[in-house]
């Protein structure tokens, strides 16, 4: 499983960047990286309770609380990612009511 880490907020440099440079920093993709870690967060954890799932049903597991606790992380991961998806959409109508 991938672990999740906040990253420090870094203060903002005065002097900019021009305009016209059209490399982009590492840090312009971090939101897309944590959104595409708990995408892939969300898909290991689901295959992990569908194989539980499964070793249940043909008997072939010893601990049956395994079950359980792997369909928690899935519907934990589940709920992380709707939330990242809520605030990401209450961000953008935020900046969409800014007036210019």
């Amino acid at each position: 499983m991938n672990e999740m880490f906040i990253n420090q907020i870094k203060a903002a440099d005065s002097s900019g960047l021009s305009a016209q440079s059209k490399k982009a920093l590492p840090e312009d993709n971090m939101f897309s990286d944590i959104l595409n870690n708990v995408i892939e967060n969300v898909k290991e954890t689901d295959a992990e309770l569908t194989r539980q799932q499964y070793l249940l049903a043909a008997g072939e597991i010893e601990d049956p609380h395994t079950v359980t606790i792997a369909a928690t992380k899935a519907q934990i991961s589940v709920d992380l990612m709707v939330q990242l998806r809520n605030r990401a959409m209450e961000s953008y109508n935020e900046i969409m009511r800014i007036n210019l």
